[in-house]
């Protein structure tokens, strides 16, 4: 038999039996060198994780494309729950216990103090009763299917008994006080369903709570109130709100809007001891356990949850200042209904991104006075939903909204100024978002990339953080985000260098020198400025052209590259810019060797250019410059 072959061998040294029976023995006496192919095998799987580990940063970058800019903090949940379980009236009555802000009623902590044993029995207890009603009502419907006429009997029985409940009851509330004694209080009234709201009646029942600080007065008042602002947005309920208010006519139902939002803030101070003047959240936080503050802590809620129902329903832009106006005045009252302070945030929000003028202001105010009494957890939440409203609100600008955009920018940084460093945290998170951004157009140049960084969200997003570093960069440390926003700023203006970019360039060169006359940190610029005037600026052979807005947009269209008014932009814009950068550093010992090359590739351009007025513009710009170099 001839010499086995390579394969041959090579099979046999691996699945031959006596082989592995002979590999196991050898094992387990010596250690096992690795051989040459193992460490190829581990070279191999080296390289395959290094290339799992780059194709997971490729798919963390495509990832980093699906996040949109408004979504980099983590979602709140913008369902408000209620707070209550109850319908919102008011007892009137004074056995109803009134439920505190979780929708209980105060008596069931009482029952919390009651140890196991109790309530082991008391479970026993409701077993059996349980078991006892089972049996019971398999015994009627037994008794109903065999004697059909006697459960007729007991209903007519039950209708019955409740009329003449539903009588015992009116005639108590009629005859009772809120003392409980029979003779009620001078001049009270009792409001129950069914009665209509006279301008008289609601005229006694002001007098009263003007002059006597009656509470059930005012209770009267707050269900009226509440009826006022719920009327016409329950469509199933209108009935029932038909009944409980009785509005007689219009006149009464703007009276009672009027005087609660008029009147309701200085009646709660005034009955709490509490300055008109006093907007600290400490002051109703030292009352959490008087005896006043649980008397009017039903009533106060009623108030401000029927003018936060109010703010949710009415469209006429003056009902809704003029209510946002009252709900300032009113803030401190959010301290211990927490829900209710979350469901102002939110509607204070959304009318501040949505109003116009007035409204959006006394929104902001709003939402301002919220980010300074309360806590710190408070400015966070003003500040996301404000940043989030910012930037949806962003993605669609035109000449006639632009104005509105400006305002929300600027109390946008108004707002992030009351907590610096706070803000500054929320400003690094959404730059490093930019930044990824910047980063994936970058290395794919794709164009949903490249098309998501040439935004108005994105751009948008950039402004509003040089805005906040240049008014805050003097007074604290924002060096390490002054960095970041610089070297993105850069990062757009290499991505787009075409002509059509002619706006987003203008900005990010401004953007720089904002930022460098902010903190005195020299930014270079002059080379992007020179880089317009290679737009084919020389030659006058252009039409007029249209008007065109470049304040409100970031792209050009084709069209009006050819005209003669894009060159003029293009040669102003550059003098315009060279002449802010070099202002700033004018009197700086090394401002001949700043100016050195842009003087020389302005020379450049006038030597090309057959424009007289460019010439005249240049000629004299350069000029000026080359005198300042001198001196």
């Amino acid at each position: 038999m001839g010499k086995l072959g390579k394969k041959a061998r090579k099979f046999a040294k691996k699945n031959l039996q006596s082989v592995l029976k002979r590999k196991r023995q050898l094992k387990s006496m010596f250690k096992k060198k690795a051989s040459k192919r193992d460490e190829k095998d581990e070279a191999e799987n080296l390289e395959e994780d290094q290339i799992g580990k780059s194709s997971g940063r490729d798919l963390e970058c495509e990832n980093i494309e699906d996040i949109e800019l408004d979504a980099v903090f983590s979602d709140e949940s913008d369902v408000v729950e209620d707070d209550s379980e109850s319908d919102g009236y008011l007892s009137e009555g004074s056995s109803c216990p009134y439920p505190d802000e979780n929708g209980t009623e105060s008596d069931l902590d009482e029952d919390m103090d009651v140890d196991n044993g109790g309530a082991i029995e008391l479970l026993e207890q409701n077993r059996a009763i349980c078991i006892e009603l089972t049996e019971k009502k398999k015994k009627l419907e037994r008794l109903q299917k065999k004697d059909p006429e006697f459960s007729k009997f007991l209903e007519s029985y039950e209708n019955g008994l409740g009329k003449l409940r539903d009588d015992e009851n009116y005639s108590d509330e009629d005859n009772t006080s809120e003392d409980g004694t029979e003779s009620p209080e001078k001049g009270t009234v009792n409001l129950r369903k069914g009665k209509l709201l006279t301008s008289s009646a609601f005229n006694l029942l002001c007098q009263l709570v003007r002059e006597h600080r009656s509470i059930s007065a005012l209770t009267s008042l707050l269900n009226e109130y509440r009826a006022a602002c719920h009327y016409g947005s329950e469509p199933s309920d209108l009935h029932d709100v038909a009944l409980c208010s009785g509005l007689q006519d219009s006149k009464t139902f703007s009276k009672i809007l009027i005087f609660m939002l008029q009147e309701a803030d200085n009646i709660f101070r005034e009955m709490l001891g509490i300055s008109s003047s006093s907007c600290k959240k400490e002051a109703i936080l030292e009352l959490k356990n008087s005896s006043k503050w649980k008397t009017m802590k039903p009533l106060i809620k009623s108030y401000l949850r029927s003018t936060l129902f109010l703010l949710n329903q009415v469209t006429n832009s003056e009902i809704l200042a003029f209510s946002l106006v009252r709900v300032r005045a009113s803030v401190i009252f959010f301290a211990t209904f927490h829900p209710l302070l979350r469901r102002l945030i939110k509607i204070a929000v959304h009318l501040w991104v949505t109003g116009e003028g007035t409204l959006a202001l006394h929104s902001f105010l709003v939402i301002k006075d919220v980010a300074s009494v309360f806590s710190s957890d408070c400015f966070n939440s003003c500040l996301i939903k404000t940043y989030k409203a910012f930037i949806t609100h962003c993605k669609f600008v035109d000449p006639v909204s632009s104005k509105h955009i400006q305002f929300l920018h600027n109390s946008f940084i108004e707002l992030c100024s009351l907590d610096v460093q706070n803000s500054s945290r929320k400003a690094m998170v959404c730059v490093e978002q930019l930044s990824k951004i910047l980063q994936t157009g970058l290395k794919t140049k794709k164009k949903e990339a490249v098309k998501r960084i040439c935004s108005r969200q994105s751009t948008n997003c950039i402004n509003l953080w040089v805005s906040f570093i240049s008014a805050n960069v003097k007074d604290y440390d924002l060096q390490p985000l002054l960095y970041m926003i610089i070297q993105i700023i850069n990062g757009v203006a290499v991505l787009f260098p075409g002509p059509r970019y002619l706006p987003l360039r203008i900005k990010c060169i401004q953007w720089l020198n904002n930022l460098s006359s902010a903190s005195g940190v020299f930014i270079p610029v002059a080379s992007f400025a020179m880089d317009i005037l290679e737009y084919k600026t020389g030659k006058d052979n252009g039409k007029p052209g249209k008007d065109f807005n470049f304040s409100s947009t970031i792209k050009l269209p084709k069209h009006w590259l050819k005209s003669r008014k894009f060159q003029d932009k293009c040669v102003s814009s550059v003098i315009e810019l060279l002449a802010t950068h070099f202002a700033q550093w004018s009197c700086h010992i090394t401002f001949p060797e700043l100016a050195t090359i842009p003087l020389i590739c302005l020379r450049k351009f006038l030597e090309t250019t057959t424009i007289e007025r460019f010439q005249r513009m240049v000629k004299r710009f350069v000029d000026q410059v080359s005198i300042l170099t001198c001196t």
